[in-house]
C-alpha cells in the first residue's frame, strides 16, 4: 500500500447520516444536482473525523501516480493526511456532478500559468461534461472545496482563532493597502483587530484565487476590500449593520469598484470562510443586487454526507 500510517490507528466511529458501509472498491457516490446560476456548492471534510487507515488507503488509490508521490513527499503523517484528503475531496466532489459517468479516479487536471488547478476534460462520445469550476482551501483542521458552473471561483478558509507570529499591524503594513491599515488602526481592542485582519485576509485570498492568479499574480496591496453598510461606512464583525456588502476597489483608482465579482463571507464551524465568484456578464439577470447563493455539505467520501446549509454550522452570512 502507498499510505504510510501507523497500523494501530483507532477505528472510525461515525454518527450515521447517509452512512454507507466500507467496501474494498468504492461504491458510486450519490449524485449532486449541478449548481444553479449565481450558486456555489461547498463540500468540506474535517481530517480529525477520519481515523481509519484502510479508508485512507482506499483514498490513495484514487490519486494519480504524480499525486501519490506528492503526498508521500510531505513531511510527517499529519501533512500527508491533509494532502491526501484535499485531493480526494476534489476528485470525489467533481465526480458527483457527472451522473455517474466519471469515477473520482478518472479525472485529469492541469494548471494555469499561475498554478491554479483546472479540470482537463477528455472528448466523450454522446456526452458533454458540465463546465465545472472548482477551488480548494485548507487548514490543519478543515479542507473545503467550492464548485460553480462555468464561472470562476475562489475560496479561502482561515481558523478564527489563528495566531500570528508577528504584530498584526506589522503584517498589515506589509501586505494590506493603506486604507485597510488605517481601518485596522481604528480598532483599539487587540482581539477585534486580530479578527478583522483574518476576515480581510480571507476575503482577499478568495478574490485573488477567483482571478486565477493567486498571491504572486495579484498582490494584496493592489486592491482594497471593504465590508460596507448601506450608508457606505466600514463595518466590523461585531457590527449590527443591516445588509452589509463586500466591496473591492482598485488602489490606483479608488473610485472604481471591481463589480465583476460577488462574495459570500460566513463562519463555518471554527473557520472564517470567503467565497468569490465572477458575475455572469452575459446574463442580464445576474445584476449587482443578486447575491451569491450557497449550499454547504460536510462529507467523509464514501462514508457519509450531510447538508449543513440551514444548520448552526453555517452562521453570520454576508453576501
Amino acid at each position: 500500500m502507498f499510505w504510510l500510517l501507523r497500523r494501530n490507528m483507532l477505528p472510525l466511529y461515525l454518527n450515521s447520516v447517509a452512512r454507507r458501509p466500507f467496501a474494498s472498491s468504492p461504491p458510486p457516490l450519490p449524485p449532486a444536482p449541478l449548481p444553479c446560476p449565481r450558486e456555489t456548492h461547498i463540500w468540506y471534510v474535517v481530517p480529525d473525523e477520519l481515523k481509519d487507515a484502510s479508508r485512507l488507503n482506499q483514498y490513495m488509490e484514487l490519486l494519480s501516480p504524480c499525486e501519490r508521490q506528492s503526498v508521500l513527499r510531505m513531511n510527517g503523517e499529519r501533512l500527508q493526511k491533509g494532502a491526501l484528503l484535499a485531493r480526494t475531496l476534489v476528485r470525489t466532489t467533481l465526480a458527483r456532478y457527472t451522473d455517474g459517468r466519471l469515477s473520482p479516479k478518472s479525472f485529469k487536471f492541469r494548471k494555469n500559468r499561475f498554478g491554479k488547478p483546472e479540470v482537463e476534460w477528455d472528448n466523450y462520445d454522446l456526452w458533454a461534461p458540465p463546465p465545472l469550476q472548482f477551488n480548494i482551501s485548507h487548514t490543519s483542521t478543515m479542507i473545503a472545496c467550492g464548485v460553480t458552473l462555468d464561472l470562476p471561483i475562489g475560496i479561502d478558509i482561515e481558523e478564527k482563532q489563528r495566531k500570528t507570529s508577528n504584530d498584526i499591524l506589522s503584517l498589515a503594513h506589509r501586505y494590506f493597502t493603506s486604507v485597510e491599515v488605517a481601518y485596522l488602526k481604528t480598532l483599539a481592542d487587540p482581539e477585534c483587530r486580530q479578527s478583522e485582519f483574518i476576515r480581510l485576509w480571507t476575503l482577499k485570498e478568495a478574490y485573488v484565487k477567483a482571478l486565477g492568479r493567486g498571491f504572486s499574480g495579484a498582490p494584496f496591496k493592489d486592491f482594497t476590500i471593504r465590508l460596507e453598510a448601506s450608508n457606505g461606512k466600514q463595518v466590523t464583525g461585531e457590527s449590527k449593520s443591516d445588509g452589509p456588502s463586500i466591496v473591492v476597489e482598485a488602489v490606483d483608482d479608488p473610485g472604481i469598484l471591481m463589480n465583476r465579482w460577488k462574495f459570500a463571507f460566513f463562519e463555518l464551524n471554527s473557520h472564517y470562510t470567503a467565497v468569490c465568484m465572477e458575475r455572469d456578464v452575459k446574463n442580464p439577470a445576474d445584476g449587482e443586487n443578486n447575491s451569491l447563493k450557497l449550499k454547504v455539505w460536510r462529507t467523509l467520501p464514501f462514508v457519509e454526507d450531510e447538508c449543513v446549509t440551514e444548520t448552526d454550522a453555517v452562521k453570520n452570512i454576508i453576501r
